[in-house]
Protein backbone atom coordinates (compact mmCIF):
# COMPACT_ATOMS: atom_id res chain seq x y z
CA UNK A 1 0.00 0.00 0.00
CA UNK A 2 1.54 3.45 -0.98
CA UNK A 3 1.41 5.87 1.37
CA UNK A 4 -0.62 9.16 0.45
CA UNK A 5 2.11 11.92 1.36
CA UNK A 6 1.05 14.93 3.69
CA UNK A 7 0.97 18.28 2.34
CA UNK A 8 2.62 21.00 4.74
CA UNK A 9 2.66 24.79 4.00
CA UNK A 10 5.40 27.16 5.61
CA UNK A 11 4.49 30.59 7.05
CA UNK A 12 7.27 32.97 7.12
CA UNK A 13 10.76 32.20 5.16
CA UNK A 14 13.70 33.84 7.43
CA UNK A 15 16.33 32.26 8.50
CA UNK A 16 14.51 29.82 10.67
CA UNK A 17 12.43 28.31 7.91
CA UNK A 18 15.07 26.78 6.02
CA UNK A 19 15.63 23.35 8.59
CA UNK A 20 12.13 22.59 7.94
CA UNK A 21 12.16 23.58 4.03
CA UNK A 22 15.02 21.28 3.25
CA UNK A 23 13.72 18.93 4.93
CA UNK A 24 10.57 18.51 3.06
CA UNK A 25 12.32 19.41 -0.38
CA UNK A 26 15.14 16.67 0.48
CA UNK A 27 15.57 14.24 2.98
CA UNK A 28 11.63 13.94 2.93
CA UNK A 29 10.17 14.55 0.11
CA UNK A 30 8.59 10.89 -0.44
CA UNK A 31 7.13 11.69 2.55
CA UNK A 32 5.29 15.18 2.66
CA UNK A 33 4.69 18.10 -0.32
CA UNK A 34 5.35 21.99 0.27
CA UNK A 35 2.23 22.82 -1.39
CA UNK A 36 2.45 26.65 -0.29
CA UNK A 37 5.04 29.61 1.19
CA UNK A 38 3.68 32.64 2.58
CA UNK A 39 6.07 35.77 3.61
CA UNK A 40 5.32 39.45 4.00
CA UNK A 41 8.93 40.14 1.99
CA UNK A 42 8.31 39.68 -1.53
CA UNK A 43 12.15 39.12 -1.94
CA UNK A 44 12.23 36.05 0.50
CA UNK A 45 9.33 34.76 -0.81
CA UNK A 46 10.62 34.73 -4.68
CA UNK A 47 14.15 33.57 -3.27
CA UNK A 48 12.37 30.34 -1.54
CA UNK A 49 10.85 29.30 -4.35
CA UNK A 50 13.97 29.73 -6.89
CA UNK A 51 15.32 27.51 -4.48
CA UNK A 52 13.07 25.03 -4.27
CA UNK A 53 12.96 24.79 -8.48
CA UNK A 54 16.65 25.30 -8.59
CA UNK A 55 17.96 22.42 -5.76
CA UNK A 56 14.38 20.48 -5.69
CA UNK A 57 12.86 20.88 -8.89
CA UNK A 58 9.37 21.92 -7.35
CA UNK A 59 7.17 24.46 -8.18
CA UNK A 60 5.72 25.55 -4.84
CA UNK A 61 3.15 28.14 -5.26
CA UNK A 62 3.78 31.76 -2.96
CA UNK A 63 1.45 33.70 -1.01
CA UNK A 64 1.37 37.70 0.30
CA UNK A 65 0.96 37.78 4.31
CA UNK A 66 -2.13 38.87 3.49
CA UNK A 67 -3.29 35.85 1.64
CA UNK A 68 -3.02 32.98 4.22
CA UNK A 69 -7.34 32.00 4.36
CA UNK A 70 -6.51 31.79 0.69
CA UNK A 71 -3.46 29.68 0.60
CA UNK A 72 -4.59 27.34 3.12
CA UNK A 73 -8.31 27.21 0.89
CA UNK A 74 -6.67 26.83 -2.49
CA UNK A 75 -3.69 24.79 -1.58
CA UNK A 76 -5.16 22.56 1.27
CA UNK A 77 -2.23 21.79 3.19
CA UNK A 78 -3.08 19.15 6.27
CA UNK A 79 -0.43 21.06 8.40
CA UNK A 80 1.17 24.44 8.48
CA UNK A 81 4.47 25.17 9.81
CA UNK A 82 4.61 28.15 11.38
CA UNK A 83 8.79 30.19 11.25
CA UNK A 84 7.49 34.22 11.11
CA UNK A 85 8.11 36.58 13.54
CA UNK A 86 7.61 35.39 17.33
CA UNK A 87 4.64 38.00 17.18
CA UNK A 88 2.94 36.63 14.85
CA UNK A 89 2.53 33.06 16.14
CA UNK A 90 -0.87 32.87 17.70
CA UNK A 91 -2.24 34.64 14.60
CA UNK A 92 -0.98 31.72 12.32
CA UNK A 93 -1.04 28.88 14.75
CA UNK A 94 -4.96 29.73 15.70
CA UNK A 95 -6.34 30.48 12.00
CA UNK A 96 -4.54 27.58 10.84
CA UNK A 97 -6.44 25.38 13.21
CA UNK A 98 -9.64 27.25 12.50
CA UNK A 99 -9.66 26.47 8.76
CA UNK A 100 -9.14 22.51 10.05
CA UNK A 101 -5.22 22.12 9.78
CA UNK A 102 -2.32 20.83 12.00
CA UNK A 103 0.41 22.94 13.38
CA UNK A 104 4.10 22.71 14.00
CA UNK A 105 5.72 25.79 15.05
CA UNK A 106 9.08 27.01 15.91
CA UNK A 107 9.82 28.13 19.47
CA UNK A 108 8.75 29.82 21.58
CA UNK A 109 4.80 28.98 20.65
CA UNK A 110 4.15 32.51 21.43
CA UNK A 111 5.43 35.65 23.62
CA UNK A 112 2.56 36.79 26.26
CA UNK A 113 -0.26 35.55 28.67
CA UNK A 114 -3.23 36.85 26.32
CA UNK A 115 -1.62 35.28 23.39
CA UNK A 116 -0.68 31.90 24.75
CA UNK A 117 -4.68 31.76 26.42
CA UNK A 118 -5.40 32.17 22.82
CA UNK A 119 -3.71 29.20 21.37
CA UNK A 120 -4.96 27.02 24.26
CA UNK A 121 -8.58 27.50 24.05
CA UNK A 122 -8.49 27.48 20.07
CA UNK A 123 -6.96 24.20 20.43
CA UNK A 124 -9.44 22.62 22.74
CA UNK A 125 -12.12 23.99 20.76
CA UNK A 126 -11.09 22.86 17.17
CA UNK A 127 -9.16 19.80 18.54
CA UNK A 128 -6.08 20.09 15.94
CA UNK A 129 -2.66 18.62 16.93
CA UNK A 130 0.13 21.96 17.76
CA UNK A 131 3.74 20.81 17.66
CA UNK A 132 6.74 23.24 19.44
CA UNK A 133 9.86 22.32 17.90
CA UNK A 134 11.92 21.90 21.56
CA UNK A 135 14.90 20.40 19.10
CA UNK A 136 16.75 20.36 22.45
CA UNK A 137 15.02 17.32 24.23
CA UNK A 138 16.25 15.59 21.15
CA UNK A 139 20.04 15.61 21.74
CA UNK A 140 21.81 12.73 23.26
CA UNK A 141 23.09 14.57 26.37
CA UNK A 142 20.14 15.69 27.00
CA UNK A 143 18.57 12.70 26.66
CA UNK A 144 21.39 11.18 28.97
CA UNK A 145 20.62 13.39 31.38
CA UNK A 146 17.20 12.41 31.40
CA UNK A 147 17.30 9.08 31.53
CA UNK A 148 19.92 9.45 34.44
CA UNK A 149 17.38 11.34 36.50
CA UNK A 150 14.62 8.92 35.66
CA UNK A 151 17.14 5.71 36.97
CA UNK A 152 17.07 7.77 40.18
CA UNK A 153 20.35 7.53 40.49
CA UNK A 154 20.52 10.99 42.87
CA UNK A 155 17.18 10.13 44.20
CA UNK A 156 14.38 12.92 44.70
CA UNK A 157 16.08 16.42 43.08
CA UNK A 158 15.21 19.01 45.32
CA UNK A 159 16.66 21.99 43.56
CA UNK A 160 18.36 22.74 40.09
CA UNK A 161 21.30 25.18 39.73
CA UNK A 162 21.18 25.85 35.62
CA UNK A 163 23.55 28.79 34.03
CA UNK A 164 23.25 29.65 30.07
CA UNK A 165 25.87 31.15 28.74
CA UNK A 166 25.25 33.03 24.78
CA UNK A 167 28.91 33.97 23.97
CA UNK A 168 29.82 37.35 22.23
CA UNK A 169 29.45 36.29 18.71
CA UNK A 170 26.04 34.45 18.68
CA UNK A 171 24.26 36.65 21.77
CA UNK A 172 25.00 40.10 20.09
CA UNK A 173 23.21 38.80 17.41
CA UNK A 174 20.03 38.88 19.33
CA UNK A 175 20.54 42.85 19.64
CA UNK A 176 20.83 43.33 15.90
CA UNK A 177 17.36 41.91 14.49
CA UNK A 178 13.57 42.18 16.06
CA UNK A 179 14.39 40.78 18.70
CA UNK A 180 15.74 43.33 20.23
CA UNK A 181 12.25 44.89 20.89
CA UNK A 182 10.27 43.47 23.94
CA UNK A 183 7.29 44.05 21.45
CA UNK A 184 8.29 41.42 19.00
CA UNK A 185 9.95 38.81 21.13
CA UNK A 186 8.85 39.19 24.56
CA UNK A 187 13.05 39.60 24.99
CA UNK A 188 15.58 36.24 25.94
CA UNK A 189 13.56 35.07 28.79
CA UNK A 190 10.69 34.13 26.54
CA UNK A 191 12.69 34.01 23.10
CA UNK A 192 15.37 32.47 24.32
CA UNK A 193 14.68 30.98 27.26
CA UNK A 194 11.85 29.37 26.41
CA UNK A 195 14.18 25.85 25.20
CA UNK A 196 15.74 26.01 28.65
CA UNK A 197 12.81 26.28 30.86
CA UNK A 198 11.32 23.41 28.96
CA UNK A 199 14.08 21.44 29.51
CA UNK A 200 13.85 21.81 32.88
CA UNK A 201 10.22 20.90 32.91
CA UNK A 202 10.89 17.82 30.79
CA UNK A 203 14.24 16.53 32.93
CA UNK A 204 11.71 17.28 36.06
CA UNK A 205 8.56 15.76 34.91
CA UNK A 206 7.28 18.93 36.66
CA UNK A 207 5.86 22.76 35.82
CA UNK A 208 6.64 25.58 37.98
CA UNK A 209 4.01 27.21 40.38
CA UNK A 210 5.45 30.37 41.01
CA UNK A 211 8.45 32.43 39.59
CA UNK A 212 10.51 35.96 40.62
CA UNK A 213 13.24 37.29 38.62
CA UNK A 214 15.77 40.29 38.29
CA UNK A 215 17.04 41.66 35.34
CA UNK A 216 19.24 44.45 33.56
CA UNK A 217 20.64 45.83 30.01
CA UNK A 218 24.31 45.96 31.03
CA UNK A 219 26.37 45.35 28.40
CA UNK A 220 24.68 45.86 24.63
CA UNK A 221 24.59 49.87 25.46
CA UNK A 222 25.81 53.17 23.90
CA UNK A 223 28.33 53.02 27.32
CA UNK A 224 29.86 49.67 26.57
CA UNK A 225 30.27 51.28 22.65
CA UNK A 226 31.67 54.68 24.03
CA UNK A 227 34.20 51.96 26.14
CA UNK A 228 35.82 50.48 23.49
CA UNK A 229 35.97 53.51 21.75
CA UNK A 230 33.51 53.07 19.17
CA UNK A 231 32.84 57.01 19.09
CA UNK A 232 31.38 57.20 15.24
CA UNK A 233 28.89 54.03 15.52
CA UNK A 234 26.09 54.37 12.54
CA UNK A 235 22.73 52.77 12.74
CA UNK A 236 24.02 49.34 11.44
CA UNK A 237 27.00 47.57 10.54
CA UNK A 238 26.21 48.14 6.89
CA UNK A 239 28.26 51.35 6.20
CA UNK A 240 29.32 51.91 9.71
CA UNK A 241 32.65 54.08 9.96
CA UNK A 242 33.61 52.16 12.57
CA UNK A 243 33.32 48.64 10.86
CA UNK A 244 37.20 48.25 10.70
CA UNK A 245 37.69 48.66 14.81
CA UNK A 246 34.34 47.06 16.44
CA UNK A 247 34.53 43.76 17.19
CA UNK A 248 31.12 42.86 16.70
CA UNK A 249 30.83 44.02 13.09
CA UNK A 250 28.54 42.04 10.70
CA UNK A 251 29.64 42.02 7.00
CA UNK A 252 25.86 40.97 5.08
CA UNK A 253 27.33 41.56 2.05
CA UNK A 254 30.15 38.95 2.69
CA UNK A 255 27.94 35.95 4.09
CA UNK A 256 26.12 34.38 1.04
CA UNK A 257 23.44 33.48 3.57
CA UNK A 258 22.99 36.28 5.49
CA UNK A 259 22.75 38.46 1.87
CA UNK A 260 20.55 35.81 0.21
CA UNK A 261 18.19 36.35 2.88
CA UNK A 262 18.33 39.84 4.19
CA UNK A 263 20.56 42.32 2.28
CA UNK A 264 19.04 41.67 -1.01
CA UNK A 265 15.54 42.15 0.34
CA UNK A 266 15.30 44.71 2.70
CA UNK A 267 14.51 47.63 0.25
CA UNK A 268 10.47 45.94 0.42
CA UNK A 269 10.35 46.21 3.74
CA UNK A 270 13.05 48.57 5.20
CA UNK A 271 13.99 45.68 7.53
CA UNK A 272 17.92 45.95 8.79
CA UNK A 273 19.59 42.57 10.04
CA UNK A 274 22.68 44.37 11.09
CA UNK A 275 21.31 47.10 13.63
CA UNK A 276 23.83 48.75 16.12
CA UNK A 277 24.58 46.69 19.26
CA UNK A 278 25.01 49.57 20.86
CA UNK A 279 21.73 51.17 19.92
CA UNK A 280 20.01 53.20 22.51
CA UNK A 281 16.54 51.76 20.86
CA UNK A 282 17.19 48.07 22.55
CA UNK A 283 14.51 47.56 25.45
CA UNK A 284 15.11 43.59 26.29
CA UNK A 285 17.57 42.61 29.07
CA UNK A 286 20.90 40.63 28.45
CA UNK A 287 22.00 39.99 31.92
CA UNK A 288 18.79 37.90 33.39
CA UNK A 289 18.25 35.81 36.99
CA UNK A 290 15.07 33.82 37.52
CA UNK A 291 14.10 31.24 40.71
CA UNK A 292 11.55 29.30 39.84
CA UNK A 293 9.67 26.86 42.43
CA UNK A 294 8.18 23.36 41.33
CA UNK A 295 5.24 21.43 41.67
CA UNK A 296 7.62 18.49 42.33
CA UNK A 297 9.15 20.75 45.26
CA UNK A 298 12.53 21.22 43.29
CA UNK A 299 13.35 24.61 43.34
CA UNK A 300 15.11 26.31 39.85
CA UNK A 301 17.95 29.28 40.07
CA UNK A 302 18.43 30.40 36.68
CA UNK A 303 20.65 32.56 34.80
CA UNK A 304 21.09 33.71 31.06
CA UNK A 305 23.97 35.89 30.23
CA UNK A 306 24.40 37.36 26.55
CA UNK A 307 27.75 37.94 26.50
CA UNK A 308 30.26 35.50 27.50
CA UNK A 309 33.30 33.99 26.27
CA UNK A 310 31.88 31.22 25.48
CA UNK A 311 28.87 29.35 24.12
CA UNK A 312 27.06 26.67 26.09
CA UNK A 313 25.71 25.47 29.54
CA UNK A 314 25.88 24.24 32.93
CA UNK A 315 22.89 22.59 34.89
CA UNK A 316 23.43 20.71 38.30
CA UNK A 317 20.63 18.82 40.05
CA UNK A 318 20.67 18.38 44.02
CA UNK A 319 18.92 15.59 45.16
CA UNK A 320 18.33 12.80 48.39
CA UNK A 321 21.05 10.50 47.02
CA UNK A 322 23.68 12.88 45.42
CA UNK A 323 23.99 15.55 42.96
CA UNK A 324 24.36 15.18 38.97
CA UNK A 325 26.20 17.80 36.97
CA UNK A 326 26.02 18.41 33.14
CA UNK A 327 28.37 20.82 31.26
CA UNK A 328 28.02 21.33 26.80
CA UNK A 329 30.25 23.59 25.00
CA UNK A 330 28.26 24.56 21.85
CA UNK A 331 30.08 26.08 18.56
CA UNK A 332 29.35 29.76 18.02
CA UNK A 333 27.11 30.82 14.87
CA UNK A 334 24.42 33.27 14.39
CA UNK A 335 20.93 32.55 12.89
CA UNK A 336 21.18 32.01 9.10
CA UNK A 337 24.69 32.48 8.07
CA UNK A 338 25.12 28.99 7.03
CA UNK A 339 27.15 27.10 9.86
CA UNK A 340 25.18 24.01 11.77
CA UNK A 341 23.56 25.90 14.93
CA UNK A 342 24.60 24.54 18.40
CA UNK A 343 26.59 21.63 17.57
CA UNK A 344 28.35 19.94 20.53
CA UNK A 345 31.67 20.59 21.44
CA UNK A 346 32.91 17.33 22.81
CA UNK A 347 36.50 18.26 24.57
CA UNK A 348 33.88 20.45 26.28
CA UNK A 349 31.02 18.79 27.68
CA UNK A 350 30.42 16.01 29.98
CA UNK A 351 28.40 14.16 32.80
CA UNK A 352 29.28 13.46 36.27
CA UNK A 353 27.30 11.89 39.18
CA UNK A 354 28.54 12.94 42.35
CA UNK A 355 26.61 10.42 45.12
CA UNK A 356 26.36 11.00 48.37
CA UNK A 357 29.29 9.04 50.48
CA UNK A 358 30.86 7.42 47.36
CA UNK A 359 33.05 8.62 44.80
CA UNK A 360 31.74 10.66 41.84
CA UNK A 361 31.99 9.25 38.54
CA UNK A 362 31.98 10.39 35.16
CA UNK A 363 29.15 9.16 32.31
CA UNK A 364 30.50 8.10 28.78
CA UNK A 365 28.69 11.35 27.05
CA UNK A 366 26.58 10.08 23.87
CA UNK A 367 27.02 12.86 21.38
CA UNK A 368 25.21 13.22 17.25
CA UNK A 369 25.91 15.14 14.34
CA UNK A 370 23.77 17.61 13.11
CA UNK A 371 22.43 21.08 14.61
CA UNK A 372 21.96 21.94 18.32
CA UNK A 373 23.55 19.27 19.52
CA UNK A 374 22.29 16.09 17.00
CA UNK A 375 18.78 16.81 18.03
CA UNK A 376 17.81 18.38 14.68
CA UNK A 377 18.11 15.26 12.80
CA UNK A 378 16.12 13.35 15.32
CA UNK A 379 13.43 15.51 15.39
CA UNK A 380 12.93 16.07 11.86
CA UNK A 381 12.78 12.47 11.57
CA UNK A 382 10.03 12.43 14.24
CA UNK A 383 7.80 14.99 12.25
CA UNK A 384 8.32 13.85 8.77
CA UNK A 385 8.46 10.08 9.03
CA UNK A 386 6.70 8.79 12.16
CA UNK A 387 6.16 5.61 11.20
CA UNK A 388 10.41 4.92 11.01
CA UNK A 389 11.13 6.67 14.36
CA UNK A 390 12.41 5.31 17.00
CA UNK A 391 10.13 4.30 20.09
CA UNK A 392 10.19 7.61 22.41
CA UNK A 393 10.47 6.51 26.01
CA UNK A 394 11.41 9.49 26.98
CA UNK A 395 8.39 11.76 25.40
CA UNK A 396 10.35 13.99 23.60
CA UNK A 397 7.26 15.36 21.84
CA UNK A 398 6.23 18.75 23.06
CA UNK A 399 2.50 20.23 22.60
CA UNK A 400 1.26 23.37 22.55
CA UNK A 401 0.82 22.26 26.67
CA UNK A 402 4.72 21.92 26.66
CA UNK A 403 5.14 24.84 24.64
CA UNK A 404 2.29 27.25 27.22
CA UNK A 405 4.65 26.53 29.94
CA UNK A 406 7.59 26.56 29.04
CA UNK A 407 7.34 30.26 27.84
CA UNK A 408 4.99 31.19 30.98
CA UNK A 409 7.87 30.80 33.26
CA UNK A 410 9.52 33.63 31.00
CA UNK A 411 6.26 36.06 30.74
CA UNK A 412 5.97 35.37 34.28
CA UNK A 413 9.56 36.34 34.73
CA UNK A 414 9.10 39.58 32.77
CA UNK A 415 5.89 40.30 34.99
CA UNK A 416 8.20 39.74 38.31
CA UNK A 417 10.76 42.43 37.08
CA UNK A 418 8.50 44.69 36.22
CA UNK A 419 6.24 44.53 39.45
CA UNK A 420 8.84 43.20 42.00
CA UNK A 421 6.97 40.54 43.26
CA UNK A 422 6.68 36.85 42.79
CA UNK A 423 4.04 35.77 39.90
CA UNK A 424 2.00 32.41 40.40
CA UNK A 425 1.79 30.86 36.68
CA UNK A 426 -2.08 30.61 37.54
CA UNK A 427 -2.85 34.51 37.26
CA UNK A 428 -1.34 33.80 33.65
CA UNK A 429 -3.59 30.59 32.07
CA UNK A 430 -5.52 29.56 35.00
CA UNK A 431 -6.87 26.32 33.70
CA UNK A 432 -3.68 24.89 31.55
CA UNK A 433 -3.82 21.20 31.78
CA UNK A 434 -0.12 19.46 32.58
CA UNK A 435 1.76 18.12 29.65
CA UNK A 436 2.63 14.54 29.24
CA UNK A 437 5.90 13.10 30.64
CA UNK A 438 7.27 10.38 31.75
CA UNK A 439 6.55 9.16 35.66
CA UNK A 440 9.58 9.84 37.82
CA UNK A 441 10.74 6.77 39.71
CA UNK A 442 9.69 6.43 43.56
CA UNK A 443 12.61 6.66 45.77
CA UNK A 444 10.70 6.25 48.95
CA UNK A 445 13.45 3.55 50.38
CA UNK A 446 15.40 4.47 53.12
CA UNK A 447 18.18 6.63 52.71
CA UNK A 448 21.56 5.36 53.99
CA UNK A 449 23.61 6.65 56.57
CA UNK A 450 27.49 6.99 56.30
CA UNK A 451 28.73 5.05 59.05
CA UNK A 452 26.31 2.03 57.57
CA UNK A 453 28.73 2.01 54.54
Amino acid sequence: MIQKKKRFAQVGLGGRHKMFFDALLGDFSSMGEMVGLLDSNPGRLERAQRKAREEHSVDVPGYGAEDFDRMVREKRPDTVIVTSRDDTHDFYICRAMELGCDVISEKPMTMDAERCRKIIVTQRRTGRSVRVTFNYRYAPPRSQVKELLMSGVIGDVLSVEFQWMLDVHHGADYFRRWHRKLRHSGGLLVHKSTHHFDLVNWWLSSVPERVAATADLRFYTPATGDRYGLTRRGERCHGCEEAQRCPFHMDLAANASLKGFYLDHEKHDGYFRDRCVFSRDTDIYDTMNVMADYRSGARLSYSLVAYSPWEGYHVAFNGTRGRLEHKCEETVYVNADGSVPGALKKEGSWIRVYPHWKPAYEVALLSGEGGHGGGDPLLLRELFDPEHAPADPLMRAADQRSGAWSILTGIAANLSIAQDRFVALRELVPDLALPDYPAMPSTDAPLQRRNAQ
